[in-house]
């Protein structure tokens, strides 16, 4: 058997010359069909959950706090709609370890309409009933409604848990009533004074206080930084747009300049990218150099501890220094690999002309990612709805808290309306039937976790199914461009449509197919993930090494089937083969022009990526500028914002995602070209009789004897 025999038998056969064959053929049948009806039934059953979530699900839990009744504070149309903040009648309760393990302060809550802005403590307001009936009238505001019983003695106030024993200072945070603590010169204060007496006479300083307030910051802290981040958005959109519109002009006008000079437009990319990083090198030293003997610039960011103001670690020393490595080491990276790439870049400048030439010839392709995005924002805001909505689903239930060693009932489901007189209160006087959770032990709740998981795999699923129709729309319709002997007068009308229209109609099924084998091994991931992070609490260094080994083989299954996903959909879109089938014959194919692969087709993704990064990179200086308001011209019109760093990442992001748009058509463009070329090159030899579909420019400097592997060298030479 001859070395040619060895080198195709072990990867397929190559493509024999078909005088009929144009491009994607129009003579298909349905493929994948079983995948195509378990995803359709499986949407049906994802709308099914949708569905019964959004009956169960109440997203006012999400955006009320719930008072010790389970009941909604500030809810309009109900009995506390002016009554908007929750109030905890001692907060020093909050500090207690079942706020870390029950999320709840055992502590009675009411709704209030505001938070008590004084010292006042209840006997000291009891005794003044008749000298003063004013702070008494305060008080009992902020005692459980219905309240107003002056012949109760406190003693029996304080049994009945009616009121607090005391008040504080204190101000609003996410609609809770927390005290209001301030440092001078390091000495913790409420209001102002550093220590109190309560109802008992014992003395509370607002270090307790402090201990406290962190005890229900658990919740509170994520919420509060969430309703200043959502404060960010509500100023800040509109100029987040702004910069996004940017990108997408920038975008355009780069892809229009490819098309015409792109030789000129890879090599301003990488000059570009190498100067800013350059300069972000020279300004991080600047900073260093500047912040040399600055009280606190020291302090490492270790010992600083995270920080939701990012502009605190910009005053350390350390910082900066982090920042000159990192620059330093991607500014050599990218630089020796264009040394040692040079003449692949050559190369791969060859082929991002002839994809320029295909897209300008098919410029609706540059239209198509915005129906991707619309797509996947469908996508989302279904799967953030549903997930909303199901985390919010259940009844409100109740739990006895108490002294875990003396009473058997603690953490007990309770009902409030006949607690009080049931045996509970009588082995177990100190307890209390307060507020837990929402959730319940119907059918529903127990499956709950089912409907969760099925809706974060749904989400997986979809969108990489609407990625994996992009592709193969946009694979079919460069295909046609490539397989026109006569371009542009050859290509068909339309190519981007009737593409499209092939994929819903005949290939459904093989998309689902290649979207399903994706979204298993990311939600495996995810799980990983979650596993991981568990592990991390217990310190478990075998269950940690075996995790890192798990998370990254997925990772790299990922990667792997990503590549062979985007080939095969390459292949469905021209022969209308099943998935399996396409796949095979893409491997095979790449396989038998391996050298091809990693010279030239990572080195142009290279090329692309840095011209992603030129814009991105652009706009988010700019960005970054305008939002610390270091653009004179801007000053005024600047927003004021707690984190800064959110709408720039949010414009970082955004405009990285437009940017991809584009540049992924170019990407894909290259990819089909690339294996259409590969094709071309079996089927044809160059002679009259069977030409080369490929452009006399490409095939001069892709089809070189030094890429070839040397069977195919020997084929070439026999020709």
């Amino acid at each position: 058997m001859s070395t040619e025999d060895n080198f195709y038998g072990k990867y397929g056969e190559p493509k024999k010359f078909d005088s009929s064959f144009r491009g994607p053929i129009s003579n298909r049948s349905c493929t994948d069909i079983i995948c195509c009806l378990i995803f359709f039934l499986a949407i049906v059953l994802y709308f099914i959950v949708g569905i019964v979530a959004w009956t169960h699900g109440d997203p006012r839990k999400v955006i009320y706090p719930t008072n010790s009744r389970g009941e909604f504070c500030g809810q309009v149309g109900s009995q506390n709609e002016h009554k908007p903040f929750l109030f905890y009648f001692n907060i020093l309760k909050c500090a207690s370890p079942l706020v870390l393990l029950e999320f709840q302060c055992p502590t009675p809550q009411i709704c209030v309409s505001k938070c008590p802005d004084r010292f006042e403590s209840f006997i000291s307001s009891y005794a003044l009933l008749r000298v003063k009936p004013e702070r008494w009238k305060y008080y009992i505001q902020f005692c459980k409604p219905g309240f107003n019983d002056s012949t109760k003695t406190p003693a029996r106030v304080f049994k009945d848990r009616d009121c607090p024993s005391f008040l504080t200072p204190s101000k609003p945070f996410t609609r809770r009533c927390f005290p209001d603590l301030t440092t001078d010169k390091g000495v913790i204060k409420v209001g102002n004074k550093t220590s109190f007496s309560d109802a008992n006479g014992e003395s509370i300083n607002a270090t307790r206080l402090l201990d406290a307030a962190k005890g229900a910051n658990i919740v509170r802290e994520a919420r509060e930084v969430a309703m200043k981040i959502f404060e960010d958005y509500t100023k800040s959109w509109y100029w987040i747009l702004i910069g996004m519109s940017i990108a997408l002009v920038v975008s355009l006008i780069f892809v229009v300049l490819l098309r015409f000079i792109a030789t000129f437009m890879v090599w301003l990319s990488i000059l570009l990218v190498i100067a800013v990083l350059g300069y972000g090198i020279f300004h991080c030293i600047m900073e260093y150099r500047e912040l040399k003997g600055v009280p606190g610039s020291e302090i490492t960011i270790h010992d600083l501890g995270f920080q939701t103001d990012l502009r605190v670690y910009l005053h350390l020393r350390q910082t900066w220094l982090a920042f000159i490595i990192i620059l330093t080491i991607v500014e050599v990276i990218i630089i020796l690999l264009l040394i040692f790439l040079r003449k692949r870049i050559l190369i791969a400048i060859a082929l991002i002309k002839e994809a320029s030439r295909a897209v300008g010839c098919i410029m609706s392709t540059l239209l198509y990612p915005i129906i991707t995005f619309l797509l996947l924002l469908l996508c989302v805001a279904y799967w953030a709805v549903t997930a909303v909505f199901l985390s919010t689903s259940g009844e409100a239930v109740y739990k006895v808290f108490a002294n875990k060693t003396s009473c058997d009932y603690h953490m007990k489901t309770c009902d409030p309306n006949t607690f009080n007189v049931s045996n509970i209160t009588q082995q177990c006087p100190e307890a209390q039937c307060l507020f837990a959770f929402y959730g319940g032990e119907s059918y529903y709740h127990r499956y709950l976790i089912f409907f969760q998981f099925y809706n974060v795999f749904l989400f997986f699923w979809l969108v990489n199914f609407v990625i994996a129709l992009g592709q193969v729309t946009l694979a079919g319709a460069f295909a046609s461009y490539y397989w026109a002997f006569k371009k542009p007068a050859d290509v068909p009308a339309f190519p981007v449509f009737s593409s499209m229209g092939r994929a819903l109609r005949y290939h459904t099924g093989s998309l689902a197919f290649g979207s399903f084998l994706l979204a298993v091994v990311q939600v495996i991931r995810v799980v990983l993930e979650y596993i991981d992070q568990k592990v991390k609490g217990a310190k478990n260094k075998a269950a940690q090494f075996i995790l890192s080994c798990l998370k990254c083989c997925f990772w790299c299954l990922e990667k792997f089937l990503k590549f062979l996903n985007r080939n095969a959909y390459i292949m469905v879109a021209i022969y209308g083969k099943n998935f399996c089938t396409s796949a095979k014959n893409a491997f095979f194919l790449l396989m038998r022009n391996i050298v091809r692969v990693f010279v030239l087709d990572k080195v142009t993704d290279f090329l692309l990526f840095l011209s992603k990064l030129l814009i991105v990179g652009g706009v988010g200086i700019l960005g970054f500028f305008f939002f610390t308001n270091r653009i004179r011209m801007f000053e005024d019109k600047a927003p004021t914002l707690n984190y800064y760093w959110v709408p720039l990442l949010t414009l970082i992001v955004g405009s990285y995602l437009v940017a991809h748009g584009f540049f992924s058509v170019y990407a894909m463009c290259v990819d089909t070209l690339f294996l259409c070329f590969c094709e071309d090159l079996e089927r044809n030899d160059g002679s009259p009789e069977r030409p080369y579909y490929t452009s006399p420019e490409l095939r001069d400097i892709l089809y070189k004897k030094e890429y070839d592997p040397p069977q195919t060298q020997q084929i070439q030479e026999e020709r």
